[in-house]
């Protein structure tokens, strides 16, 4: 008895358990080297992103680009992004009106740039159950604290850069 009840426990949580959104680029590979055409020594423009196993019940999308690395306190922010389209496509150079302040305190993506090393940028994507009602002079945090209690999943692409030699 107490055999089938555990199994009966392991089948309900593996039927339940949900699919976490997958965030992949055609520019790079997770863990892999992010282009030079997407940091300060390229045009600085955002990679493509696509975001799939999105929930049902998302209204929207949000994006934070965050370098944990970075050589100040909690890391540096590249780009705040929030009420995408839940078909989760992001073009190269994507652009929105609903972008956010990055730790340099301009609107929009800031290319990478680190100043020694390989640095680790972290693509972390939210699926809401709502829109936001957000203006441009949100960052990280206030975006973050904006979504508690609304996440309905979320999915994250890590690419490294590593400024050239020259």
């Amino acid at each position: 008895m107490r055999y089938f009840i555990s199994s009966l426990a392991l089948i309900f949580m593996v039927g339940t358990s949900r699919a976490q959104l997958v965030v992949t680029s055609s520019s790079f590979k997770d863990g892999g080297m992010i282009p030079s055409k997407y940091s300060c020594e390229g045009t600085e423009v955002s990679p493509p992103l696509n975001i799939s196993n999105i929930p049902s019940a998302a209204k929207s999308l949000a994006l934070i680009v965050h370098d944990p690395d970075a050589p100040m306190k909690g890391g540096f922010t590249h780009w705040v992004v929030w009420n995408i389209d839940v078909k989760g496509y992001l073009k190269e150079g994507f652009k929105n009106a609903n972008e956010g302040l990055n730790s340099a305190k301009q609107v929009g993506y800031k290319g990478m740039c680190p100043p020694s090393g390989t640095h680790h940028y972290h693509f972390k994507v939210y699926a809401l159950d709502e829109m936001l009602e957000l203006d441009q002079n949100n960052d990280k945090e206030s975006l973050e604290k904006r979504m508690q209690g609304h996440i309905l999943d979320e999915g994250e692409l890590i690419g490294l850069y590593k400024k050239s030699q020259k």
